[in-house]
């Protein structure tokens, strides 16, 4: 269905550059075929495009300078410009609708869980300066170096790739929630890598971008789970982990879970049941503040929660684990 929408935009944008081609030679034709005389006729005033090239010029004083200085300015070339613009604009039309062709075909292929698909699809357009493809090439990098079926090597590899399809989504579109967040969440991968020492000193980075996510999309629901992530892990940071932390800052960050819980709750108000991880976190978080009735709840939706991918499955086993050691 996506398909056909997407193919049907993608032939109008090749079938206007064809009629723009044609026209253009027909108006280029024009001058020759009514032979010399018509050269000399005088440049007749346009409106639209054709009137701002004229003013830019500087009228028919300019004109009539250039001619008695020996340069002609004829019809043709004039429309030779014309036909050229024509058909930039077209092309550029024509670009505009390729790329709402892949990030629809991205975006269903998304939603139906083609993780490796969705890569192959948009690790073409890796050189692309359009933010909206960029960060969606920075998720489907994670999410597939995320698969258990990716090698260790092939892993770091598209974390760092992942990091890098964001930041430049990022620095072409400074204004884009969806850069913020993945950039975010490539930043905190990356730490994975390069050791605690500089995971925990890019913490504060990451939470700012997440908060200007929020202030970008404040009804953002994965946005504000991952500020809850943020706080629940410096709420449970081990001892050796807060030392580390005080010898980077000044004041190092921290957080409470009583932080954390506001926060998945307020994700889950913005868009209930949206993601299985949230569900898990309400219940641990609960767990946490030792109140098992509820963490029984929310520890329970989590495990019947339907498992569309293998995250989903990890929250299932995590969640029925912890229900069964409560």
């Amino acid at each position: 269905m996506a398909g056909g929408w997407t193919g049907s935009c993608a032939g109008v944008g090749r079938c206007s550059l064809k009629v723009a081609a044609v026209m253009a030679a027909r108006v280029l034709a024009r001058p020759f075929r009514r032979g010399a005389a018509y050269l000399g006729r005088p440049l007749r005033r346009e409106t639209g495009s054709s009137s701002r090239c004229w003013r830019e010029l500087g009228g028919s004083s300019v004109l009539r300078k250039s001619l008695q200085g020996g340069i002609a300015l004829s019809t043709g070339s004039f429309l030779a410009y014309e036909a050229h613009r024509l058909i930039s604009g077209l092309a550029e039309v024509h670009a505009s609708f390729k790329v709402e062709e892949v990030i629809e075909q991205a975006d269903y292929l998304y939603g139906s869980g083609e993780t490796e698909k969705l890569y192959q699809v948009l690790v073409q357009h890796k050189n692309s300066d359009d933010a909206e493809l960029l960060w969606r090439l920075a998720r489907a990098s994670r999410d597939l170096a995320q698969l258990s079926s990716t090698s260790a090597e092939e892993k770091r590899k598209l974390t760092y790739e992942a990091f890098e399809y964001a930041k430049k989504a990022l620095e072409k579109n400074e204004s884009n929630s969806a850069a913020h967040k993945w950039y975010g969440i490539c930043l905190s991968d990356v730490g994975d890598f390069e050791g605690i020492k500089t995971k925990i000193g890019n913490a504060i980075i990451i939470k700012e971008h997440f908060q200007r996510a929020i202030e970008l999309n404040p009804k953002d629901a994965t946005t504000i789970h991952l500020i809850g992530i943020w706080c629940y892990s410096f709420a449970d940071m081990p001892w050796y982990q807060r030392k580390i932390a005080a010898t980077l800052f000044a004041t190092p960050p921290t957080s409470t879970f009583q932080e954390a819980l506001r926060y998945f709750h307020l994700a889950e108000e913005a868009d209930p049941n949206f993601y299985s991880k949230n569900l898990l976190f309400l219940g641990k978080t609960y767990l946490k503040l030792n109140n098992k009735k509820l963490a029984l709840l929310w520890l329970t939706k989590a495990k019947d929660y339907p498992a569309h991918t293998e995250e989903d499955k990890q929250v299932q086993k995590e969640a029925l684990e912890l229900l069964n050691s409560i």
